[in-house]
């Protein structure tokens, strides 16, 4: 399957509950070939109405931190969700909402092929890491799966909600800029 067919299956999902009360498939933002891949949980408000991710408050402050470290969704990066479509009220994706949308991700990942995945808050990396992944403890850190290197951040929501754990999540992204210097091949050519 290539990029453009799975985009246009994706946004045509209707495998859980969550195409009832969507306005928009959040199906994901960047570039394909991008060596780093962000993922969060899912939709907020914003992004559900205008069909992309991470674009309110905490998609703004995602945007200062990664144009901090040479990242930019546009041009070295690929972000997505672990479910496409806005939990009502942004309650935590149920379980069978995560299962029904996770082949979507899945496939994402098969045809990036991304070298580093950075899990934004805790739902993202429970499902990415490890399902007792504590992330205010350790976030940061890296895990080796196979052939990709996998981190968690606080979630750029959680940021704002608390502001005090800023610096803490900056020097994630210290951290993820040396280790994409160490193992990734053009993310920071232009």
């Amino acid at each position: 399957m290539d990029f453009e067919t799975l985009k246009r299956e994706c946004l045509a999902c209707r495998r859980c509950g969550l195409c009832e009360t969507r306005r928009h498939v959040v199906f994901g933002q960047g570039v394909e070939t991008a060596e780093v891949m962000f993922v969060g949980e899912g939709p907020g408000e914003h992004e559900d109405e205008l069909g992309q991710p991470f674009v309110g408050r905490s998609g703004q402050l995602l945007d200062h931190y990664l144009e901090a470290v040479d990242l930019d969704r546009n041009k070295n990066i690929f972000i997505a969700n672990i479910v496409k479509c806005r939990p009502p009220q942004n309650r935590d994706p149920a379980p069978e909402e995560s299962a029904a949308c996770l082949p979507w991700l899945r496939t994402q990942f098969s045809l990036i092929r991304p070298k580093i995945v950075v899990c934004l808050g805790r739902i993202a990396a429970q499902q990415l890491i490890s399902h007792d992944f504590s992330v205010t403890k350790d976030h940061g850190k890296f895990f080796q799966k196979q052939q990709t290197l996998f981190m968690a951040t606080l979630h750029p929501a959680a940021l704002l909600r608390n502001p005090r754990s800023k610096p803490s999540a900056f020097g994630d992204f210290v951290a993820l800029r040396e280790k994409i210097l160490e193992v990734c091949d053009h993310t920071y050519e232009t």
